[in-house]
């Protein structure tokens, strides 16, 4: 048997540090058992999905110097590798399972549904589909659907018993099938959820290990009851723990920059980065912590991952840059990679066009554009958030509520979306633009 990995990442935002160490597992696992490694882009969430956000989670993952062997931009004989692109056999799938009687079509309304989860919230119970609304699938079913009512395809769950499944890194797991929701496998606009796409994927493409976060273990049973009704040898699980903040907290970019971007643009090395994520997968006996990618192969043992959960220490993360641009890197090469993170047209040009007008001589250039340069901007006091800023300081926290939660949401940052932003938030708080642009 040839081992087959991948990671399958949504295109939704900017790429999570916790997506390139996902990867990283499945693409060392793969290799050390001489296997292949597969990217799919999951873009069923048509509304968030963007190709923006695909190319940066590409682009990121090559900056880590990670390949793969299949996936939408290199091809492969499994194709497409786009969710958005294998619509015809998600819904052949579906038609299976109906025929089997493995699914059933759901005509419930919105009103109908919060009044079930109303009544099951009353009676302290789990929110989830209630089986007797199944009986639509006689008379009322038949009313509705002649009516051209919309409706969701949903899988069936067996009444009672109990998932039991074996976990590489967690041994022996069990889930009732009573705390298993009648999951929608494919939505009324006719594309279908993560659970369907995912498993008929999966198998279509020869994974033969599952490897993925631990946010995952409780939709294992419906994943599991779909490899069964269609037939299926289902592929190893392993749940791998999640990145944390230093508080043990699930990492958050409330509290630590989650986005692998933002890590090349504070001017990390892909190599210390790779040597960070590696160091949650390596053996905590060996002495020093330098490493390559090709040792990181040779010695993976998915045992050696720790089910506490990897501390994402950024300070960690300072001190082995610090080492590989001392270490691993001559002047010339140091120049080099200098030029390539903000020396370069690209980088300089937008910079280029704000500090020239407000330039008198290019000595100025260092104070008027230092924050370019920056990490992150240090030492900014209450006294010197409120200069020269006429809001009221309560005013202002709300204006950085406002726009924080706005910002939080936004899958593309460009000027336009910005400008958009802060106009709404001075329009809420009944204040002028420019008094909410400055503290902002």
């Amino acid at each position: 048997m040839t081992v087959r990995t991948r990671v399958a990442p949504s295109p939704t935002g900017d790429p999570h540090v916790g997506t390139a160490y996902i990867a990283l597992i499945n693409y060392c696992f793969a290799k050390k058992h001489g296997g292949q490694f597969l990217l799919r882009i999951e873009d069923t969430d048509q509304v968030r999905s963007t190709p923006q956000s695909e190319r940066m989670i590409l682009e990121s993952l090559k900056w880590l110097g990670l390949s793969w062997d299949e996936g939408p931009d290199v091809g492969g004989p499994h194709g497409p590798y786009r969710q958005s692109e294998r619509s015809a056999i998600y819904t052949e799938h579906c038609e299976r399972l109906l025929a089997s009687g493995h699914a059933f079509k759901c005509y419930c309304t919105p009103e109908e549904l919060a009044a079930m989860r109303a009544r099951q919230t009353a009676a302290k119970l789990p929110p989830k589909y209630d089986a007797s609304y199944r009986a639509f699938n006689n008379s009322v079913a038949a009313e509705r659907e002649a009516a051209g009512a919309p409706h969701v395809v949903r899988m069936v769950i067996p009444d009672n018993g109990t998932c039991r499944f074996e976990d590489t890194l967690r041994g022996v797991i069990e889930i009732d099938y009573s705390t298993v929701d009648m999951q929608v496998l494919m939505k009324s606009d006719g594309l279908p959820t993560y659970h369907l796409a995912n498993v008929v994927d999966d198998h279509l493409m020869g994974i033969t290990h599952v490897m993925r976060g631990e946010e995952w273990i409780s939709s294992a049973p419906k994943h599991l009851l779909l490899y069964q009704y269609f037939g299926w040898q289902p592929p190893v699980l392993t749940h791998l723990p999640l990145l944390r903040n230093a508080d043990k907290s699930k990492l958050s970019k409330r509290k630590n920059p989650t986005s692998i971007l933002f890590y090349q643009r504070a001017g990390y090395l892909p190599q210390a980065m790779q040597n960070f994520l590696g160091l949650f997968i390596k053996s905590a006996s060996e002495e020093d912590e330098k490493t390559s990618l090709q040792e990181l192969i040779d010695g993976f043992d998915v045992h050696n991952i720790s089910l506490g959960g990897p501390v994402f220490d950024t300070s960690k993360l300072d001190w082995l840059n610090g080492r590989y641009l001392r270490e691993e890197l001559t002047t010339e090469q140091f120049l080099e990679a200098v030029k390539v993170w903000a020396l370069n047209d690209a980088y300089l040009m937008p910079i280029a066009e704000m500090a020239q007008a407000r330039i008198t001589k290019l000595s100025d250039l260092g104070a008027l554009t230092s924050m370019f340069f920056m990490n992150r901007i240090e030492g900014l006091t209450a006294e010197a958030l409120r200069d020269g800023v006429k809001l009221e300081a309560d005013q202002q926290r709300a204006a950085y509520t406002l726009a924080l939660q706005q910002f939080d949401a936004l899958v593309e940052w460009n000027k336009v979306r910005v400008e958009a932003t802060l106009r709404r938030t001075a329009e809420v708080l009944d204040a002028k633009l420019k008094d909410v642009v400055r503290p902002v």
